[in-house]
Formats: structure tokens, sequence, C-alpha cells
């Protein structure tokens, strides 16, 4: 029996104890050279490592094991993971622990606040584990964080990636009236694929999450992604798109999956970039706003420049 141990943290403590019983699965081969990407390091990285862990905040980009590391961190940008480190659900292609979480940090909105301060951020990304032990899912310290970077930086746009807030009635409207500026929900694969690797969810329910966001307040900019390589077939992922648009979707990523652990679902596939690109022209087609789709796209990488994006093909069509 395998055992996926916590080596950021250190502890013999199991990362993902849901995953040791499982089968080992295939390990993914020699990735193909558009997927590699240079190792952090930089003095403009250990500048902004230095101030996440002088507050004490958790990143999903570590958490995840994101590629774009070394690229975002050196440009001071950083997605901050709120309410801990430790996920309540237990998806196939996620690397972020599992298990019972801790009590919230009341001062953890202030501490995200202060993070985002000293790193003269313009734009930030904020995002969560899933936290099916609370009763609004987390949804009232997602609003308390957006205040609080609010108010120590008025001038900062905030985009948040949140859970699903699978049966929690009313946490949505508690998240949408702190008035983010991008909300990003990701529905991560296509339908077929729920049952292995997004158990704990539903795909049509995030369908519904990201329509009722528009309903509630047509200013936010409304987002979701996908990633690719895990079996899916191009007719799928044709019409999860046509499903985003139903929603009224704005913004639209795909990205290569990557396994982080032979316990983890596998690569069943390395995608092209020319197929990324074919991707991109198709829901540019259907009506999206925006699109991001390349291998190494993630929901948060270049959320700054996409933000800005956005905003000017906004106006373009209005205009």
């Amino acid at each position: 029996m395998a055992v996926v141990l916590d080596l950021l943290n250190k502890d013999q403590r199991p990362r993902h104890p849901e995953k040791a019983h499982r089968p080992d699965q295939p390990v993914q081969q020699r990735k193909p050279e558009w997927i590699r990407v240079k190792a952090p390091g930089s003095p403009k990285w250990a500048e902004t490592n230095r101030i996440v862990r002088e507050n004490k905040l958790v990143t999903v980009c570590e958490e995840a094991g994101c590629p774009n590391i070394g690229e975002c961190w050196e440009k001071k940008h950083a997605t901050f993971m709120i309410m801990g480190d430790t996920c309540t659900r237990a998806c196939a292609f996620c690397n972020v622990k599992t298990g019972l979480p801790q009590a919230l940090d009341p001062n953890e909105p202030e501490s995200v606040a202060k993070a985002v301060e000293k790193l003269g951020l313009q734009h930030v990304v904020i995002t969560s584990v899933d936290r099916d032990d609370l009763a609004d899912g987390g949804a009232q310290h997602f609003a308390d964080v957006i205040h609080a970077i609010r108010a120590r930086s008025p001038k900062t746009t905030i985009e948040i990636l949140t859970p699903d807030f699978l049966r929690k009635p009313g946490a949505l409207e508690i998240v949408v009236a702190a008035k983010p500026d991008v909300f990003n929900h990701n529905l991560e694969t296509v339908p077929s694929k729920y049952l292995k690797v997004r158990p704990g969810a539903r795909y049509f329910h995030s369908i519904r999450l990201l329509q009722q966001v528009k309903e509630l307040d047509p200013t936010i900019f409304t987002k979701s992604g996908i990633m690719v390589g895990l079996g899916e077939e191009r007719n799928e992922v044709l019409q999860l798109m046509d499903d985003l648009r139903s929603a009224d979707v704005d913004f639209m990523t795909i990205g290569q999956y990557l396994q982080p652990t032979k316990k983890h679902h596998q690569v069943i596939r390395f995608v092209t970039p020319d197929e990324f690109k074919a991707y991109e022209t198709t829901a540019y087609a259907k009506g999206f706003l925006l699109v991001s789709s390349t291998p190494l796209t993630r929901s948060s990488h270049h959320a700054g420049e996409d933000f800005a994006k956005l905003k000017a093909a906004r106006l373009a069509k209005l205009g």
C-alpha cells in the first residue's frame, strides 16, 4: 500500500488518505517540450515567497503544484487559498490535501489584505478549498476577505475562484453581494468524467451556479475552466462550451491536465498546441469575450492582464 506524503509541510501524515488504497495509475511519460517550464528561484520570486511566509498564507500555486509558479511569483502574482489547506473533497485530479479541516482563522481576511497591499497588487485572485463542513460553505469568509482587501487596497480588482457551495442555500448570494470583479468557478472536465474525476460535484449545479451569478449581478464577469487530457472527446468539449454560453459565462480557460502523483487520475494524452488553438478559435466563435487555451493555461495564469482584456472586450461589444 502506498501513502502519498505531504512534502510541502515535511510531515508524515498522509496528504491524500482517501487515495492511499487506490491502485497506482500509469505515470505520464516524459512531458512534451511544450509542457516544460523554468524552475523558480529568481530574486523577485524569493520576495513574493517571503511575503507569503511572513503573513502565514496558503497559496494554491504551491498546494496544487502549479507549473507556472516561477513565472507568476517573479511578477509578484500569487493566488491566495483561504480557509486552510485541507479540502473536504477528494477529486481525482487535485493535489490539495484532503481530510477534516481546522476551524476558520478570523484573522485571515486581514492577513490576506496586508499581503495584497505589500505586494502592491493591481489584481488579486482568491480561491479556497471546499468546506462542506461549514453551514455556508465558507461564503461569508469569502465576503470578509473581499471587504478587507477593498478597505486596504481600494484600487485592486478582485477575482475569486470558488467551490460550488453544493447544498448551501443562500451562500452564493452572500459572495455576490460582496461584489468581486470576476467570479470564477471551474467545471474542470466534461460531464461524462465527473464520476471518476470530480465525484463530489454535480456538473449542472456548477452550470447553474455560474448562471445565477449573472442573474444576481450582471456587472460581474464570470469565468470557468476545464482540463483536457483526461480522456474527454472533442465533441464533449464543444458541448460544454455551449453549456457555459447558455449560462452567459464571459471567459473560458482550457489547459493540459498534469498528474500530481501515481495515485491521481492518469494523463490519457497530451493535447497538442494546435488542438488548443482550435479550441480557442471555436470558443470565440461561440461568443466568449475571452478565451485562454494553451497547454500551460491555468485558472489564475495572467489573471491581471486577462481582466484588462475582459473589460476592453465588453466595452467593444457594447460599443
